[in-house]
């Protein structure tokens, strides 16, 4: 039987799935694909935009949590908090990269 992971060991992916809200998963998980590969140190070599989410700047993420610059979980919450505040949801945050290729 194979062991469970722990927390610490969980991709991003897998914590994002307990995170966010069912119907609203794909989203999220296509606008992090598209920002960062899913990559939780992902640097934007330009823009210092960082994390999963890509937040600039990157230490705003640090309202969700002190160890922003390395936790998936914390870098989730605050690109779920993130798009919800600022478009809704990550449906109508999608809906926006789509067209933008930003959001």
């Amino acid at each position: 039987v194979p062991a469970v992971a722990s927390a610490a060991d969980a991709s991003p992916q897998a914590i994002a799935a307990q995170m966010v809200p069912a119907d609203q998963l794909a989203s999220f998980s296509q606008i992090v694909s598209h920002e960062s590969g899913w990559s939780v140190t992902a640097t934007n070599p330009s823009s210092g935009s960082y994390g999963l989410g890509q937040a600039l700047p990157a230490s705003k993420m640090a309202s969700a949590g002190a160890d922003w610059k390395t936790n998936p979980s914390t870098q989730i919450k605050w690109a779920l908090d993130y798009m919800n505040s600022r478009y809704g949801s990550p449906n109508a945050a999608w809906a926006f990269w789509q067209t933008h290729h930003w959001y």
